[in-house]
């Protein structure tokens, strides 16, 4: 019912929030009792044609609220679950349209759904990382053992840690190409992320590549103590058949298994991505889309399609 407050943890994080909105894009409400925060939601604030927005910022796969461990019976944490939801609602700035993803462990949203939002189911895809990579290896597809092994055999790929975040841009870049639009991720944005997770060291950037040095794919890792989630992606469209993609993403999850107990595919609703993900023998986790737009007219001003979009990822592309 309650927030697993590790999850999402690298999310709520000040210098996540800086890096990501910028220093003055975001802000944060809460609930403080005896010294100590019990529940808070952190937002991306943005203003256009004198209308405000509260949602997430790019990049960011959820936020939503953050609560506390509440103790005692289920009937009491669901009172204390609705007297926090009403009182974080309360702190919210003046706004025109509210949309987040919440953790998916927050399965009671009905305290929100009297203070007016509306909801849709999402859906991501998790491993447990805690079991020995047989295991894990077993778990996947025939389909994607095949591409791993094809990959490192027949096309000589060797999945690499050190060639820069400017190889990776390029190859994700081309992934938008093939569809015939414009990247929305900016460089600067991405370089700003990189930077901030660089210097903390929670982030590595895997990239296949050929014996001839061309980069075939790429997976963008990053991650807290509790979760490694699978941030962005890219291939080389002219090089899809190589199986490099999935090659990169298993050793991936190999390393992740080094740094957290649990890998996060951030899931997609694009069929072709979530037969993809769904090829590694991960669960799939529902999730909250939650949203409010208190005037219909703001919200159609700002294009927003009520609860359907997510915050986009490379690999939706």
């Amino acid at each position: 019912m309650t927030a697993d407050r590790t999850h999402g943890e690298l999310f709520r994080q000040p210098w996540w929030l800086n890096a990501t909105a910028g220093a003055g894009g975001w802000g944060e409400v809460c609930v403080r009792e005896g010294g100590r925060t019990v529940a808070s939601l952190q937002y991306a604030l943005q203003r256009r044609w004198g209308m405000t927005t509260l949602s997430m910022p790019p990049l960011t796969p959820v936020l939503g609220p953050c609560f506390g461990k509440l103790e005692g019976k289920v009937s009491q944490i669901l009172a204390r679950e609705k007297d926090l939801t009403a009182s974080l609602h309360a702190q919210l700035p003046r706004h025109d349209y509210f949309a987040q993803n919440f953790s998916a462990n927050v399965t009671n949203w009905l305290p929100w759904y009297w203070l007016g939002y509306s909801q849709t189911t999402r859906y991501t895809y998790t491993l447990d990382l805690t079991q020995d990579e047989a295991t894990l290896w077993t778990a996947c597809l025939p389909k994607v053992r095949s591409d791993v092994r094809k990959a490192a055999t027949r096309f000589a790929i060797t999945v690499k840690t050190d060639l820069g975040l400017d190889a990776f841009i390029d190859v994700q870049n081309l992934t938008f190409s093939r569809q015939g639009i414009q990247t929305p991720l900016r460089r600067s944005l991405v370089e700003r992320v990189d930077a901030a997770c660089a210097e903390r060291g929670c982030r590595r950037i895997f990239l296949a590549a050929d014996s001839s040095g061309r980069v075939h794919a790429g997976v963008y890792l990053v991650w807290d103590s509790a979760r490694a989630y699978y941030l962005m992606g890219g291939g080389d469209p002219n090089l899809r058949s190589s199986g490099a993609t999935s090659l990169a993403l298993w050793e991936a999850i190999r390393f992740a298994r080094t740094v957290a107990p649990v890998f996060d595919f951030e899931g997609s609703m694009m069929e072709p991505v979530e037969r993809f993900i769904r090829g590694f023998g991960a669960t799939q986790v529902p999730y909250l889309r939650v949203w409010r737009a208190p005037g219909r007219v703001a919200a159609a001003a700002l294009g927003i399609r009520i609860a359907i979009r997510p915050v986009l990822s490379a690999r939706d592309a």
